[in-house]
């Protein structure tokens, strides 16, 4: 399925379960504060940011629509989902899938993502150490690897892809052709994708449509498949090309 029709299942699947946050008892229009080292069952809101502080354990989602969600150092959360807003993970934390459609995720140094990085309209951005075991992927904004590792795919239609200090993708780096209908307005954007020294892509890299590519001397890169080819690649050595 097409990643922006995938985006906006999963936003009409949100707004229509937090409409019954008041049959629950959840909180509507405030925001949620789980504190450092307690333990939570989850947190819902629609008009309000939700944060976890340092250590805290969360054996539900946390889901708002119109707000930003923070997660503290070495904290424990299962899903992390908004549509308005950005998701902003410290470091040493775990989590499973990390979901918006209008806002930046930055995961810190160290944390372990469970399962899959999401988003449409925001960059996405994995500090060193990090670890991801499934996908990573938005529509609109930059991608930024580094020194962490993506156990699945990587894939973006607009924004730019850079992997620095030795980061790795396990799957494929796809950058995928706009749709005439698409999200945003940057279906004429040249994306740029940088592969950085030492960085790794083990599958191919699958170009629906041009780019501007860079690899560096050091880094391992399996194919390059589609609108180019390995030899259409920019060389370069030195950490930037």
């Amino acid at each position: 399925m097409n990643k922006a029709l995938i985006k906006s299942a999963f936003t009409v699947g949100l707004l229509a379960m937090l409409l019954v946050v008041p049959v629950y008892g959840a909180s509507v229009n405030k925001s949620i504060r789980i504190d450092a080292g307690s333990e939570a069952d989850g947190a819902t809101t629609v008009n309000g940011s939700v944060s976890v502080g340092e250590g805290a354990v969360v054996s539900g989602s946390l889901e708002t629509v119109n707000g930003k969600i923070r997660v503290d150092d070495d904290a424990t959360i299962e899903d992390a989902q908004t549509v308005n807003g950005s998701l902003s993970i410290a470091d040493g934390v775990r989590a499973e899938d990390l979901t918006t459609v209008n806002g930046a995720i930055r995961v810190g140094a160290n944390s372990i993502i469970s399962g899959e990085v999401d988003a449409v309209n925001g960059s996405i951005m994995l500090a060193k150490g990090s670890k991801v075991a499934k996908d990573v992927g938005n529509v609109n904004g930059s991608i930024e690897l580094q020194g962490s590792v993506v156990g699945g795919n990587v894939s973006t239609v607009s924004g730019d892809v850079d992997l620095s200090d030795a980061a790795v993708i396990e799957g494929d780096l796809i950058i995928e052709k706009p749709n005439s209908w698409g999200w945003g307005n940057n279906k004429s954007r040249v994306p740029k994708v940088i592969i950085g020294p030492g960085s790794e892509v083990r599958g191919s890299i699958k170009l629906e449509r041009e780019v501007e590519l860079y690899i560096s001397d050091t880094a391992k890169v399996a194919a390059v498949e589609g609108a180019m080819a390995m030899n259409d690649a920019v060389r370069f050595s030195g950490k930037r090309p």
